[in-house]
Order: C-alpha cells, then sequence, then structure tokens
C-alpha cells in the first residue's frame, strides 16, 4: 500500500487525511481547531497543522504530501523570514476601501482582463493595499508575501523564521500554485504569470518571482513565490519534523487553493458545477478557457489541474443556518423540521442574508434584511424555511452568473456541512435548475491535496471513485429565486 497525505487548512480548522494512493481509500485521519477571527498568527496555523498531524498517527508510511489552504490570506514575513502582522483573512473586509481605490485608479476592464477578477475586499491585493495606506511601517519591512498553504509548505520543508527552523529563512524556496495564486489579484491566469506592475501599484514597491537558485541576500525587492505545475515536487518534508527521521522522505507537491482542491477531490470535470455551504459559500464550474468578467460577481481563477476554475463566492453560508436557528432556539434537527412545515415559497417570507456584508454582489458593508412580512406570514416556519432559501438563492444567482458565461451545467454537487441538513437537500432541488447531486460526507479539500500528491507521486492524476447519497428530487421553482433577486435589489 503506498500512502499519500493531504492537508486542508482553513479558516475554522486543519484537517489531515492519510490515503491508499491507489484505490482513495482513507486510512486515517487527524483535526485540530482555528482560532476565530478575520486575522490570524500564521503560528497558529503551523501549530494546529502539527496536532493534525499527531492526531493522523503522523506520516508513518506516507511517501508524498500536499497541502491546501484557504485563498487570499496576507502572510507578510520580513527578511529573517519573521511574520510582520498577523494574516488578513479573505473574510476581513476592512480593505474594501482599498479594493475601490484600485478599481477607480485603473478602472475594473483593466483589472479583470489583466488578473481576471474585479478586486474586492477578499482578494490578497485589497490587502496589500490596505497595508501600504494604514501600516506603513509594516510595508516598509516587507520581503515576501505569502498565502497560508505557501507560509505552510515553507515550514514543512524546514524553512522559516532565524533560529525557529532548520533551514532558516530561505525566501528564495517560497513556492504557490497556479490556482492559489489567481486568487491574489496580481497573477495573470492568461498568462500564467504574475503581473508584477500591480503588485506594485497596490504596495508601491517593485517585486519579483521567487528563484530557488538565487541568492537570498536582503534587497528591496519584494519576493513573491514560485509558481510550480500541478503535479510537481516543490521538496521534501524536513526529517526533522513530526518525530521522523531524515531516512523517512516525503515529497511535497505544490498544494492548491481550498475550492481548487475541492474540484481535484470530487473529480469535478467539465459540465459540473460544485456549489459548497461552509463558513462561506462557493459555486465554481472546470472550464477550459480563462474569464474576465468586468462586472465583478465571477472571479476568473485558475485550478490546480491546468484548467481554469470560473467562481462566485458569497460571504454568507452556514453561519446564516446556525445564527436563525439560535434566533429561534432551536436545534439544527428542529429548525430543518420547521423549514420543511412550510411552502416553497416561505409564504412570500424573503431573507436576504447579508449578515456580514456581501462579496457577490461585492456589498461588504450591507446587512441582513427581512422582506414580505405580514402579520400571517411571520411564522417560524417560513422564517426557518427563508433563511434556507436565501442561502441557497444568493448561489444560484452566482450558477446563474456562470452559466451566462458559456459555461456548461450538466450537474451540480452540493457539499459542506450544511448540506446534511435535510431541508437544505430538499429546497436545493427546487432552487437550482440543474440535477443536484450530493456526495458523501468527506474532506474533499484535504482529498484533493491527497489527490494531487498521488499525482505527483505515479505521474499520473489518480481517478478514484466518488460516493454519492441520494440526491434530492428535481423539483424547480423559478418562483423562489425570482421574488428573492427582487428582494436583493431592493436590499
Amino acid at each position: 500500500m503506498s500512502l499519500v497525505a493531504g492537508v486542508d487548512s482553513s479558516t475554522q480548522s486543519c484537517k489531515v487525511v492519510v490515503v491508499d494512493s491507489s484505490t482513495g481509500q482513507t486510512v486515517r485521519t487527524g483535526k485540530a481547531s482555528h482560532p476565530d477571527g478575520t486575522e490570524i498568527h500564521p503560528s497558529l496555523w503551523w501549530e494546529a497543522l502539527s496536532a493534525a498531524m499527531h492526531d493522523a498517527g503522523g506520516l508513518a508510511g506516507v511517501r508524498a504530501l500536499s497541502v491546501a489552504g484557504q485563498q487570499h490570506g496576507m502572510v507578510l514575513l520580513d527578511s529573517a523570514g519573521q511574520v510582520i502582522r498577523p494574516a488578513l483573512l479573505w473574510n476581513d473586509t476592512r480593505s474594501a476601501q482599498s479594493a475601490t481605490d484600485l478599481i477607480t485608479e485603473l478602472g475594473a476592464a483593466e483589472l479583470a482582463s489583466r488578473c481576471g477578477s474585479v478586486p474586492v475586499a477578499s482578494l490578497t491585493i485589497t490587502k496589500v493595499r490596505w497595508v501600504r495606506d494604514h501600516e506603513p511601517s509594516h510595508a516598509a519591512r516587507v520581503a515576501a508575501v505569502a498565502l497560508p498553504h505557501d507560509w505552510l509548505t515553507w515550514r514543512l520543508r524546514g524553512y522559516g523564521p532565524a533560529g525557529e527552523s532548520p533551514l532558516g529563512p530561505d525566501l528564495e524556496q517560497l513556492t504557490t500554485d497556479r490556482s492559489d495564486a489567481s486568487g491574489t489579484g496580481y497573477w495573470s491566469p492568461h498568462l500564467e504569470s504574475y503581473d508584477l506592475e500591480l503588485f506594485e501599484i497596490a504596495l508601491g514597491r517593485s517585486a519579483r518571482e521567487a528563484d530557488p537558485q538565487a541568492s537570498s541576500a536582503a534587497s528591496s525587492v519584494v519576493i513573491l513565490p514560485r509558481v510550480a505545475g500541478p503535479a510537481e515536487s516543490v521538496g521534501t518534508v524536513h526529517g526533522s519534523l513530526f518525530d521522523r527521521t531524515t531516512d523517512d522522505v516525503v515529497t511535497i507537491g505544490a498544494g492548491a487553493g481550498d475550492n481548487a482542491a475541492g474540484a481535484l477531490g470530487l473529480g469535478a470535470a467539465a459540465g459540473d458545477m460544485v456549489v459548497s455551504v461552509g463558513t462561506s459559500g462557493t459555486v465554481f464550474a472546470v472550464a477550459e478557457q480563462p474569464s474576465s468578467d468586468t462586472s465583478g460577481t465571477i472571479a476568473g481563477f485558475a485550478d490546480a489541474s491546468g484548467s481554469f476554475l470560473p467562481i462566485a463566492v458569497t460571504l454568507n453560508a452556514a453561519r446564516i443556518l446556525s445564527s436563525v436557528s439560535s434566533l429561534l432556539d432551536v436545534s439544527f434537527d428542529e429548525f430543518a423540521e420547521l423549514a420543511l412545515a412550510a411552502q416553497p415559497g416561505s409564504d412570500g417570507v424573503v431573507l436576504v442574508p447579508y449578515f456580514e456584508g456581501e462579496r457577490t454582489p461585492n456589498l461588504p458593508h450591507a446587512k441582513a434584511s427581512f422582506h414580505g412580512l405580514s402579520i400571517s406570514s411571520t411564522t417560524r416556519e417560513n422564517i426557518s424555511r427563508a433563511a434556507i432559501e436565501g442561502m441557497l438563492c444568493g448561489l444560484a444567482s452566482g450558477l446563474g452568473a456562470i452559466t451566462a458565461t458559456g459555461v456548461a451545467a450538466k450537474r451540480l454537487l452540493l457539499i459542506g456541512g450544511a448540506v446534511q441538513n435535510a431541508a437544505v437537500q430538499v429546497v436545493a432541488g427546487q432552487v437550482f435548475d440543474v440535477p443536484v447531486v450530493i456526495p458523501k460526507p468527506g474532506e474533499y479539500v484535504a482529498r484533493g491535496a491527497a489527490v494531487q500528491a498521488a499525482w505527483m507521486l505515479h505521474g499520473e492524476r489518480p481517478d478514484w471513485p466518488l460516493e454519492t447519497i441520494v440526491s434530492p428530487a428535481a423539483d424547480f421553482r423559478p418562483e423562489i429565486l425570482t421574488n428573492y433577486q427582487e428582494a436583493a435589489h431592493k436590499a
């Protein structure tokens, strides 16, 4: 049995899966939590990775490993490899004005054509600009800018802060992959390269891509991680880590952004739409050509296989359900029962669920609102169902935007923790005008990282089977989405 490991360093936790590379069978798993918040010191990711790896039984027997991580998080390093400030995460919206400033300076069409996306507060480029404008002393110290999975891969190889890592702060060894790089806002999916001018406009300093053959001597030029290929090895896990000997060689893959890794884990191909309902909500497809949406609804990312990943993202997803169920003082099972007791369309009640602002549409300062309430319609049942319909309608709008660009939608793969709610499954069949398939619950981002590790190890992408559960009945009710879109427009 040849084992590979996949890591998912997400917003909320770190998960590790160890998989038989021949069959795709999960052999063992581990998990550790991350603290809440929209900024976090990366050292806490490293501690969680170590704990999750220990929980998974370490790397015994593992021949290859890859790390997937939450996209867009900004990790700033100085010349000694020290983290300059806590990483600003994708869900930190303080850089909303910075996004507006970049669009004002360059234009939405120009930015979309150059980096595939119109910047919103989530993207790394806006956070870099925010640091330049609000923390100039920190901006002056920046020697390298990395993303969460880049930094963890670097640490796994033995690099890191001086005095705290076996190999020290060689910033030229920083690596990333095309999927995560495309979420920065300063890497071009069309050209497959960094747009260094965009980065300089953001930070006010010039940059270059890391070169592992170059000296890591101090320089005023900022280093950006080298972009490795989908099946490329970027090094090995340092032998002193995780109670291993230097004889245990574990090869490390390029890694990926979380959504791209999820697509690998699901085996998504052309014609597949993936909707993930987690802390955030995402809808994305595998496409053969890069996209450039000047409206900003779709981010034109690259994927982790060599294709592209047009994606729409909502900041508000599973937490909508937890917030409303908490308001009603019911368990998730009771919440589902209430929702299923209401009629489709919730008797005209609509929840526009912008609790934490919103990314798609780009409304970082918006708040949630109920619409269509009357004396008779204001019931616990209607409010429960409206919460689920609002959550899924936001994603359905994103799906519609992607298919409007010409991307085919033959089936929809619905994943994420909230999808296990029975009412979510029923409502999905009414909101999405595409056959819905619900895969068996699993850690698909970590599994996707394991797919990449196996691909690197054996030289070809594995075709592991995807287990699914019963799909919801197709019962498309277009009026649900229409009512939602009308209420969202008013809001």
